[in-house]
């Protein structure tokens, strides 16, 4: 029951003592302040509180993500999160975006799954009704964040780099954006980096102070795994801004991890290893396609051949720069589909209905 407060309380007797009229004024008061606690009550109650950002009504939740795969009472969360970062200002992700979201969250039950946006505004109160950040806010250890890039690089290195204003203008800067945001996170906070075209297998989080080899003389960015404070990390902001080149291809992200791990190991070629504390993947840990054949994960593959090929693979990179524009069949025998079919579920449930 709601207590009227002590003014309103005096008001009423300073009413009562003068002429009726009045006592429609107090009546408004009343009804003003009760309407008021009701209101606020509704939009300051804890639970909602802990949700900052709503749910599109097109998403049912128990359909998609069945209750057991609820966290509350599983392992205790891994010492590092897995994240993945939207440099652009989009916010209404792809299939791909969700399924390598979802494959992490479902392979990370312990592990916060967190996602950040540059196109959510700090402090904004709802996130846009994309079915996919509807879909991924169903998954009790997916966290969507906004991406607040000053705030990101202060203390770093790259703080400077980033309120150059004519960065802003160079052609591939939106990549560059991403190198920069991924070798930071490791930096200041470790755990596990992805690209939102991964799909992930199987738990990573026993590959520490690790990345991956693409090819036979180059490392890629796309998975990251490193223990925050990390001093290879910090080699490579160091060489981001002193060997910066923002008008070449892949300057700030494979060829930057590639010479500064030659560098670290003293190697003129790169090779599976462990050098000082980091490890170099060989190919089939989370690049087991390479790019130049990406048209296979639009082939249809048997059971045993997907078995095969995944037997040492922890994560599929998708190489979405190369394969976006090409259409896959749902449902059917493709590598791909069945990579959605059997690693995130929910996307495939979604991508089948549509």
């Amino acid at each position: 029951m709601l207590r009227m407060p002590s003014c309103l309380l005096k008001l009423t007797r300073v009413v009562l003592s003068h002429k009726p009229w009045a006592l429609f004024i107090l009546i408004f008061v009343f009804i003003s302040f009760t309407y008021h606690k009701w209101y606020w009550g509704i939009w300051e109650d804890p639970e909602s509180r802990g949700q900052p950002y709503g749910l599109s009504a097109e998403i049912s939740c128990a359909h998609y993500v069945p209750s057991s795969l609820n966290v509350a009472g599983g392992p205790s969360p891994s010492p590092g999160n897995v994240f993945f970062v939207e440099t652009s200002e989009q916010t209404t992700p792809s299939y791909l975006f969700s399924c390598s979201v979802e494959s992490a969250a479902r392979t990370h039950p312990g592990s916060r799954v967190v996602v950040l946006m540059k196109g959510l505004a700090k402090g904004n109160a709802s996130l846009s009704k994309h079915w996919a950040l509807s879909l991924l806010s169903c998954f009790p250890n997916v966290e969507i964040q906004p991406l607040d890039l000053t705030e990101l690089f202060a203390g770093t290195p790259l703080a400077q780099w980033y309120l150059q204003p004519q960065r802003h203008q160079e052609p591939h800067f939106l990549h560059v954006l991403s190198d920069a945001c991924r070798i930071v996170l490791m930096w200041k906070f470790g755990g596990i980096y992805l690209d939102t075209d991964f799909i992930v297998l199987k738990n990573l989080q026993n590959l520490t102070n690790a990345l991956g080899i693409q090819d036979k003389d180059e490392l890629n960015g796309a998975f990251l795994s490193f223990r925050p404070k990390h001093k290879f990390m910090e080699l490579c902001m160091q060489d981001f801004v002193q060997n910066y080149n923002g008008w070449v291809w892949g300057h700030q992200g494979p060829k930057l991890l590639t010479r500064v791990f030659k560098k670290w190991c003293s190697l003129q070629t790169i090779k599976s290893m462990s050098c000082k504390g980091v490890s170099a993947l060989a190919p089939e840990a989370v690049y087991p396609i390479p790019w130049q054949d990406w048209k296979k994960l639009f082939e249809a593959v048997s059971a045993l051949e997907l078995h095969n090929l995944l037997k040492n693979t922890y994560a599929v990179h998708i190489w979405n720069k190369l394969s976006h524009g090409t259409k896959l069949e749902i449902p059917s025998q493709a590598l791909l589909a069945q990579l959605y079919s059997q690693f995130c579920p929910a996307t495939y449930t979604k991508m089948k209905q549509d």
